[in-house]
């Protein structure tokens, strides 16, 4: 098993930025695609970002393409969300996860998770 820990939420304006990361421990980091998801008050859990084992390669729901990043340092076990210009229908609570394979979005298919960590967007 492994343990991850999200930290980087907070308040921030519409267009504003921000910052999300992912320590990972427990368990080698490299072995594991990385996902973001979010869930709103009253909204199912949904993906925003997934990486592959080496950072090379990465998808995005349509909603956040383009505006937010994902990377990964696995020298230091710790994922990324580069969050841009966002809107107060981002606000949600942000988590990591593992997963073992490639290509999946549905959180069924992501093995560990972290408690979350809260960004609310104010317009």
């Amino acid at each position: 098993q492994v343990q991850l820990v999200e930290s980087g939420g907070g308040l921030v304006q519409a267009g504003g930025s921000r910052r999300l990361s992912c320590a990972a421990s427990g368990r080698p980091f490299s072995n594991y695609v990385m996902g973001w998801f979010r869930q709103a008050p009253g909204k199912e859990r949904e993906f925003v970002a997934a990486i592959n084992w080496s950072g090379g390669s990465t998808y995005y729901a349509g909603s956040v393409e383009g505006r937010f990043t994902i990377s990964r340092d696995n020298a230091k076990n710790t994922v990324y969300l580069q969050m841009n210009s966002l809107k107060p229908e981002d606000t949600a609570v942000y988590y990591c996860a593992t997963s073992a394979s490639f290509g999946y979005t549905n959180p069924r298919d992501f093995g560990s998770w972290g408690q979350g960590t809260q960004v609310t967007v104010s317009s």
